[in-house]
């Protein structure tokens, strides 16, 4: 059995992927590397409302950035979090 501190922490990750702005964020982002406004435009939101699920899901070390020149570009943190996804993805569809 997990420990109290590790279940605490698995119920906060599931919390994040409980905002359907944040998923269509992700999911945008299992396409590869992007900026702000590419992933603004593709989810239909503002900048401003996409920069702020942003930051979080930097907080949170589901995302990862990188800074070329005034542009930052986003990609997800690892596989895992594609795994995520797309298992869940999976397991509604069935």
């Amino acid at each position: 059995m997990p420990t109290d501190e590790e279940l605490y922490r698995l119920s906060g990750l599931f919390k994040l992927f409980g905002d359907q702005t944040r998923i269509k964020i992700l999911y945008t982002l299992l396409e590869g590397e992007r900026c702000v406004q590419d992933i603004a435009d593709h989810i239909g939101m503002s900048q401003s409302s996409v920069s702020h699920q942003l930051r979080i899901l930097k907080q949170s070390q589901l995302v990862k950035f990188r800074r070329e020149g005034r542009t930052v570009y986003y990609s997800l943190a690892d596989a895992h979090v594609c795994t995520i996804i797309n298992q869940g993805l999976e397991h509604i569809q069935e």
